[in-house]
C-alpha cells in the first residue's frame, strides 16, 4: 500500500493511465488484483471440510449474523456519517 501512495503522490501520471482501463465503472487493474488476492486463499480451503459444517454450526451462524445483520448497518452508518 505504502509503494501505491508514494506512485501516487510522486508519479500522478500512473493514475490517469490506469484509470484509462474502467469497465462499468470498475478499475481492471485493481479487479484483477483483488481476483489474485481471493484466488490465492482459495487455493487454501480444505473443501473436504465443507461436509462436516452442519456438524458444528456455531462459527457458520456467527458469520452470517455479523455480515448479514450487522455490518450492512454499520457500513450505512459509518457512510452516513462520513459523507
Amino acid at each position: 500500500m505504502a509503494v501505491g501512495v508514494l506512485i501516487g503522490i510522486y508519479l500522478p501520471r500512473v493514475h490517469k493511465l490506469l484509470s484509462k482501463f474502467e469497465y462499468a465503472r470498475v478499475s481492471i487493474p485493481i479487479a484483477i488484483l483483488i481476483w489474485l488476492m481471493i484466488y490465492s486463499t482459495m487455493l487454501k480451503v480444505d473443501f473436504n471440510s465443507i461436509k462436516q459444517v452442519g456438524q458444528n454450526p456455531k462459527g457458520l451462524i456467527v458469520t452470517g449474523v455479523t455480515n448479514w445483520l450487522i455490518k450492512p448497518f454499520t457500513m450505512y452508518r459509518i457512510a452516513a456519517t462520513c459523507g
